[in-house]
Protein backbone atom coordinates (compact mmCIF):
# COMPACT_ATOMS: atom_id res chain seq x y z
CA UNK A 1 0.00 0.00 0.00
CA UNK A 2 1.11 3.54 -0.72
CA UNK A 3 0.42 6.50 1.54
CA UNK A 4 0.09 10.21 0.73
CA UNK A 5 -0.59 13.39 2.61
CA UNK A 6 -4.28 14.26 2.64
CA UNK A 7 -4.20 17.47 0.62
CA UNK A 8 -1.67 19.83 2.19
CA UNK A 9 -2.19 18.49 5.72
CA UNK A 10 0.36 16.33 7.48
CA UNK A 11 -2.16 13.49 7.76
CA UNK A 12 -1.03 10.34 5.95
CA UNK A 13 -3.72 8.22 4.31
CA UNK A 14 -3.68 5.07 2.21
CA UNK A 15 -4.26 5.61 -1.52
CA UNK A 16 -7.49 3.62 -1.13
CA UNK A 17 -10.26 4.63 1.27
CA UNK A 18 -12.74 1.92 2.18
CA UNK A 19 -16.27 3.27 1.73
CA UNK A 20 -18.49 1.91 4.49
CA UNK A 21 -21.87 2.66 2.91
CA UNK A 22 -21.72 -1.00 1.84
CA UNK A 23 -22.05 -2.14 5.45
CA UNK A 24 -25.21 -1.72 7.49
CA UNK A 25 -28.42 -3.33 8.58
CA UNK A 26 -30.36 -3.91 5.32
CA UNK A 27 -33.60 -3.45 7.26
CA UNK A 28 -32.65 0.10 8.28
CA UNK A 29 -32.45 3.04 5.90
CA UNK A 30 -32.51 2.88 2.10
CA UNK A 31 -29.68 0.46 1.27
CA UNK A 32 -31.31 -2.95 1.19
CA UNK A 33 -28.22 -4.31 -0.59
CA UNK A 34 -25.89 -3.42 2.33
CA UNK A 35 -24.07 -6.22 4.15
CA UNK A 36 -25.09 -7.00 7.74
CA UNK A 37 -22.44 -7.04 10.44
CA UNK A 38 -21.31 -10.67 10.26
CA UNK A 39 -20.83 -10.39 6.50
CA UNK A 40 -19.17 -6.97 6.72
CA UNK A 41 -16.51 -7.72 9.32
CA UNK A 42 -14.15 -9.70 7.01
CA UNK A 43 -13.85 -6.64 4.76
CA UNK A 44 -12.54 -4.48 7.58
CA UNK A 45 -10.08 -7.15 8.62
CA UNK A 46 -8.77 -7.61 5.09
CA UNK A 47 -8.57 -3.86 4.53
CA UNK A 48 -6.41 -3.41 7.61
CA UNK A 49 -4.24 -6.39 6.59
CA UNK A 50 -3.76 -4.80 3.15
CA UNK A 51 -2.55 -1.55 4.70
CA UNK A 52 -5.71 0.53 4.24
CA UNK A 53 -5.91 3.03 7.09
CA UNK A 54 -8.68 5.32 5.73
CA UNK A 55 -12.37 4.55 6.33
CA UNK A 56 -15.37 6.69 5.35
CA UNK A 57 -18.96 6.43 6.53
CA UNK A 58 -21.88 8.79 7.26
CA UNK A 59 -24.60 9.19 9.84
CA UNK A 60 -27.35 8.49 7.28
CA UNK A 61 -25.90 5.25 5.91
CA UNK A 62 -28.35 2.50 6.85
CA UNK A 63 -29.88 4.80 9.48
CA UNK A 64 -26.72 4.94 11.57
CA UNK A 65 -26.01 1.22 11.52
CA UNK A 66 -23.05 1.69 9.17
CA UNK A 67 -21.33 3.77 11.84
CA UNK A 68 -22.15 1.16 14.47
CA UNK A 69 -20.70 -1.70 12.41
CA UNK A 70 -17.69 0.35 11.34
CA UNK A 71 -16.87 1.35 14.90
CA UNK A 72 -17.09 -2.17 16.29
CA UNK A 73 -15.05 -3.73 13.48
CA UNK A 74 -12.26 -1.17 13.59
CA UNK A 75 -12.06 -1.41 17.38
CA UNK A 76 -11.29 -5.11 16.96
CA UNK A 77 -9.02 -5.07 13.92
CA UNK A 78 -7.17 -1.76 14.06
CA UNK A 79 -5.30 0.60 16.36
CA UNK A 80 -7.36 3.79 16.74
CA UNK A 81 -4.28 6.00 16.50
CA UNK A 82 -3.25 4.37 13.22
CA UNK A 83 -6.52 4.70 11.32
CA UNK A 84 -8.14 7.74 9.72
CA UNK A 85 -11.87 7.63 10.42
CA UNK A 86 -14.27 9.88 8.51
CA UNK A 87 -18.00 10.43 8.76
CA UNK A 88 -20.52 12.97 7.47
CA UNK A 89 -23.44 15.17 8.51
CA UNK A 90 -26.40 16.70 6.64
CA UNK A 91 -29.01 14.05 5.86
CA UNK A 92 -32.19 13.49 7.84
CA UNK A 93 -31.73 11.41 11.00
CA UNK A 94 -35.01 12.17 12.79
CA UNK A 95 -38.41 13.78 12.04
CA UNK A 96 -39.02 17.42 12.73
CA UNK A 97 -37.55 20.73 11.56
CA UNK A 98 -34.11 20.20 13.14
CA UNK A 99 -33.56 16.56 12.24
CA UNK A 100 -31.36 17.33 9.23
CA UNK A 101 -29.20 20.05 7.70
CA UNK A 102 -26.17 22.06 8.77
CA UNK A 103 -27.49 24.38 11.47
CA UNK A 104 -25.46 24.71 14.67
CA UNK A 105 -28.11 22.68 16.46
CA UNK A 106 -28.00 19.87 13.90
CA UNK A 107 -24.21 19.72 13.71
CA UNK A 108 -23.74 19.68 17.47
CA UNK A 109 -26.35 16.96 17.92
CA UNK A 110 -25.10 14.82 15.05
CA UNK A 111 -21.39 14.86 15.91
CA UNK A 112 -22.24 13.52 19.37
CA UNK A 113 -24.60 10.90 17.92
CA UNK A 114 -21.95 9.77 15.43
CA UNK A 115 -19.31 9.50 18.14
CA UNK A 116 -21.68 7.37 20.22
CA UNK A 117 -22.43 5.03 17.33
CA UNK A 118 -18.76 4.76 16.33
CA UNK A 119 -17.81 4.45 20.02
CA UNK A 120 -14.84 6.80 19.65
CA UNK A 121 -13.85 10.09 21.27
CA UNK A 122 -13.17 11.83 17.96
CA UNK A 123 -13.28 11.40 14.21
CA UNK A 124 -10.34 12.35 12.06
CA UNK A 125 -12.41 13.91 9.28
CA UNK A 126 -15.90 15.38 9.74
CA UNK A 127 -17.57 16.24 6.44
CA UNK A 128 -20.67 18.10 5.35
CA UNK A 129 -22.50 15.63 3.11
CA UNK A 130 -24.12 18.32 0.94
CA UNK A 131 -24.72 22.08 0.91
CA UNK A 132 -27.57 23.44 3.05
CA UNK A 133 -29.41 26.31 1.35
CA UNK A 134 -31.45 27.01 4.47
CA UNK A 135 -28.55 27.73 6.82
CA UNK A 136 -26.15 30.68 6.58
CA UNK A 137 -22.72 29.35 5.67
CA UNK A 138 -21.25 31.43 8.52
CA UNK A 139 -23.31 29.44 11.03
CA UNK A 140 -22.19 26.13 9.55
CA UNK A 141 -18.49 27.01 9.38
CA UNK A 142 -18.40 28.39 12.93
CA UNK A 143 -20.14 25.28 14.26
CA UNK A 144 -17.67 23.01 12.45
CA UNK A 145 -14.79 25.09 13.85
CA UNK A 146 -16.19 24.60 17.34
CA UNK A 147 -16.40 20.85 16.75
CA UNK A 148 -12.68 20.87 15.96
CA UNK A 149 -11.87 23.13 18.92
CA UNK A 150 -13.79 20.75 21.20
CA UNK A 151 -11.54 17.88 20.07
CA UNK A 152 -14.38 15.96 18.46
CA UNK A 153 -12.83 16.14 14.96
CA UNK A 154 -9.27 16.67 13.77
CA UNK A 155 -10.11 18.03 10.29
CA UNK A 156 -13.20 19.00 8.32
CA UNK A 157 -14.18 18.27 4.73
CA UNK A 158 -16.97 18.87 2.24
CA UNK A 159 -18.76 16.86 -0.42
CA UNK A 160 -20.51 17.51 -3.74
CA UNK A 161 -21.50 21.13 -4.34
CA UNK A 162 -20.87 23.95 -6.79
CA UNK A 163 -17.33 25.31 -6.88
CA UNK A 164 -18.60 28.79 -5.97
CA UNK A 165 -20.23 27.40 -2.84
CA UNK A 166 -17.04 25.66 -1.77
CA UNK A 167 -15.00 28.83 -2.42
CA UNK A 168 -17.51 30.87 -0.40
CA UNK A 169 -17.30 28.49 2.58
CA UNK A 170 -13.50 28.56 2.51
CA UNK A 171 -13.47 32.35 2.31
CA UNK A 172 -15.85 32.68 5.26
CA UNK A 173 -13.67 30.38 7.34
CA UNK A 174 -10.47 32.20 6.45
CA UNK A 175 -11.97 35.65 7.05
CA UNK A 176 -13.07 34.66 10.55
CA UNK A 177 -10.06 32.60 11.55
CA UNK A 178 -12.10 29.38 11.55
CA UNK A 179 -11.10 25.90 10.43
CA UNK A 180 -11.05 25.43 6.65
CA UNK A 181 -12.04 22.35 4.71
CA UNK A 182 -9.07 20.14 3.84
CA UNK A 183 -10.90 17.67 1.57
CA UNK A 184 -13.52 17.55 -1.16
CA UNK A 185 -15.47 14.30 -1.57
CA UNK A 186 -16.87 14.80 -5.05
CA UNK A 187 -18.57 12.76 -7.75
CA UNK A 188 -15.75 11.86 -10.13
CA UNK A 189 -14.95 8.91 -12.37
CA UNK A 190 -14.35 8.04 -16.03
CA UNK A 191 -18.07 8.37 -16.79
CA UNK A 192 -18.52 11.68 -14.96
CA UNK A 193 -15.71 14.20 -15.36
CA UNK A 194 -17.60 17.48 -15.01
CA UNK A 195 -15.59 18.16 -11.84
CA UNK A 196 -12.54 18.74 -14.04
CA UNK A 197 -14.05 22.03 -15.22
CA UNK A 198 -14.07 24.01 -11.95
CA UNK A 199 -14.03 22.04 -8.71
CA UNK A 200 -10.85 20.06 -9.28
CA UNK A 201 -8.80 23.06 -10.48
CA UNK A 202 -10.03 25.01 -7.44
CA UNK A 203 -9.04 22.22 -5.06
CA UNK A 204 -5.63 21.75 -6.64
CA UNK A 205 -4.95 25.47 -6.47
CA UNK A 206 -5.95 25.59 -2.79
CA UNK A 207 -4.26 22.34 -1.75
CA UNK A 208 -7.53 20.57 -0.93
CA UNK A 209 -7.30 16.77 -1.13
CA UNK A 210 -9.72 14.99 -3.46
CA UNK A 211 -11.38 11.83 -2.16
CA UNK A 212 -13.90 11.04 -4.92
CA UNK A 213 -17.02 9.02 -4.31
CA UNK A 214 -18.23 6.38 -6.77
CA UNK A 215 -14.87 6.03 -8.57
CA UNK A 216 -16.27 2.94 -10.32
CA UNK A 217 -19.54 4.69 -11.26
CA UNK A 218 -21.71 2.47 -9.08
CA UNK A 219 -19.96 -0.58 -10.55
CA UNK A 220 -20.57 0.47 -14.17
CA UNK A 221 -16.81 0.62 -14.77
CA UNK A 222 -16.21 -2.82 -13.27
CA UNK A 223 -18.35 -4.89 -15.65
CA UNK A 224 -19.64 -4.91 -19.25
CA UNK A 225 -22.32 -2.31 -19.92
CA UNK A 226 -25.29 -4.68 -20.26
CA UNK A 227 -24.66 -6.62 -17.05
CA UNK A 228 -26.22 -5.72 -13.69
CA UNK A 229 -25.65 -6.29 -9.99
CA UNK A 230 -27.90 -6.66 -6.96
CA UNK A 231 -27.17 -3.07 -6.04
CA UNK A 232 -27.81 -1.64 -9.50
CA UNK A 233 -31.27 -3.21 -9.57
CA UNK A 234 -32.38 -1.26 -6.46
CA UNK A 235 -30.18 1.86 -6.59
CA UNK A 236 -32.68 4.48 -7.76
CA UNK A 237 -30.23 7.34 -7.25
CA UNK A 238 -27.53 5.53 -9.22
CA UNK A 239 -29.89 5.05 -12.15
CA UNK A 240 -30.00 8.83 -12.63
CA UNK A 241 -26.25 9.34 -12.91
CA UNK A 242 -25.12 7.62 -16.12
CA UNK A 243 -26.40 7.36 -19.68
CA UNK A 244 -26.25 5.25 -22.83
CA UNK A 245 -23.54 7.54 -24.22
CA UNK A 246 -21.25 6.18 -21.51
CA UNK A 247 -21.24 2.70 -23.06
CA UNK A 248 -18.23 3.56 -25.26
CA UNK A 249 -16.13 4.41 -22.21
CA UNK A 250 -17.05 1.17 -20.46
CA UNK A 251 -16.13 -0.69 -23.64
CA UNK A 252 -12.75 1.07 -23.71
CA UNK A 253 -12.10 0.09 -20.09
CA UNK A 254 -12.88 -3.51 -21.02
CA UNK A 255 -10.48 -3.39 -23.96
CA UNK A 256 -7.61 -1.95 -21.93
CA UNK A 257 -8.28 -4.44 -19.13
CA UNK A 258 -8.28 -7.37 -21.56
CA UNK A 259 -5.01 -6.23 -23.11
CA UNK A 260 -3.48 -5.91 -19.65
CA UNK A 261 -4.95 -9.16 -18.37
CA UNK A 262 -6.51 -7.48 -15.34
CA UNK A 263 -10.09 -6.83 -14.17
CA UNK A 264 -11.86 -3.70 -15.43
CA UNK A 265 -12.07 -2.24 -11.92
CA UNK A 266 -8.29 -2.10 -11.67
CA UNK A 267 -8.02 -0.10 -14.89
CA UNK A 268 -10.71 2.41 -13.88
CA UNK A 269 -9.16 2.93 -10.45
CA UNK A 270 -5.64 3.16 -11.86
CA UNK A 271 -6.86 5.96 -14.13
CA UNK A 272 -8.19 7.87 -11.14
CA UNK A 273 -5.13 7.25 -8.97
CA UNK A 274 -3.04 8.81 -11.71
CA UNK A 275 -5.00 12.07 -11.66
CA UNK A 276 -3.26 15.03 -9.98
CA UNK A 277 -4.87 16.11 -6.73
CA UNK A 278 -6.56 12.78 -5.98
CA UNK A 279 -5.51 11.60 -2.54
CA UNK A 280 -7.67 8.49 -2.21
CA UNK A 281 -10.79 7.35 -4.07
CA UNK A 282 -13.51 5.95 -1.81
CA UNK A 283 -14.13 2.35 -2.87
CA UNK A 284 -17.07 0.25 -1.75
CA UNK A 285 -16.73 -3.53 -1.53
CA UNK A 286 -19.44 -6.13 -1.13
CA UNK A 287 -17.34 -8.95 -2.57
CA UNK A 288 -13.77 -9.63 -1.52
CA UNK A 289 -12.63 -9.33 -5.13
CA UNK A 290 -13.79 -5.69 -5.05
CA UNK A 291 -11.36 -4.98 -2.25
CA UNK A 292 -8.51 -6.96 -3.78
CA UNK A 293 -8.94 -5.15 -7.11
CA UNK A 294 -8.80 -1.78 -5.36
CA UNK A 295 -5.58 -2.67 -3.57
CA UNK A 296 -4.02 -4.04 -6.76
CA UNK A 297 -4.91 -0.87 -8.68
CA UNK A 298 -2.45 1.12 -6.56
CA UNK A 299 0.44 -0.62 -8.34
CA UNK A 300 -1.04 -0.41 -11.86
CA UNK A 301 0.38 2.37 -14.03
CA UNK A 302 -1.38 3.21 -17.28
CA UNK A 303 0.62 4.59 -20.20
CA UNK A 304 -0.41 7.82 -22.00
CA UNK A 305 -1.92 5.93 -24.94
CA UNK A 306 -4.15 3.92 -22.61
CA UNK A 307 -5.27 7.05 -20.78
CA UNK A 308 -6.13 8.73 -24.08
CA UNK A 309 -8.09 5.66 -25.17
CA UNK A 310 -10.11 5.74 -21.94
CA UNK A 311 -10.81 9.47 -22.04
CA UNK A 312 -11.50 10.00 -25.75
CA UNK A 313 -15.18 8.85 -25.80
CA UNK A 314 -16.28 11.20 -23.00
CA UNK A 315 -19.28 13.44 -23.60
CA UNK A 316 -20.41 16.27 -21.34
CA UNK A 317 -23.00 15.35 -18.69
CA UNK A 318 -25.65 17.31 -16.83
CA UNK A 319 -24.42 18.11 -13.32
CA UNK A 320 -25.32 15.20 -11.03
CA UNK A 321 -24.73 14.29 -7.41
CA UNK A 322 -25.19 17.66 -5.70
CA UNK A 323 -28.45 16.58 -4.06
Amino acid sequence: MEYVNLGTTGLQVSRICLGCMSYGDPKRGNHEWSLPEDDARPFFRRAVEAGINFFDTANVYSDGSSEEITGRALAEYADRDEIVLATKVHGRMRPGPNGAGLSRKAIMAEIDASLRRLDVEYVDLYQIHRWDDRTPVEETMEALHDVVRAGKARYIGASSMWAWQFAKAQHVAEANGWTRFVTMQDHYNLLYREEEREMIPLCRDQGVGLIPWSPLARGRLARPWDTTSARSETDEFGKTLYHESDRAIVDAVGEVAAARGVPMAQVALAWMLGKPGVSAPIVGATKMTHLEDAVAAVDLRLDPAEVERLEAPYQAHPIAGHR
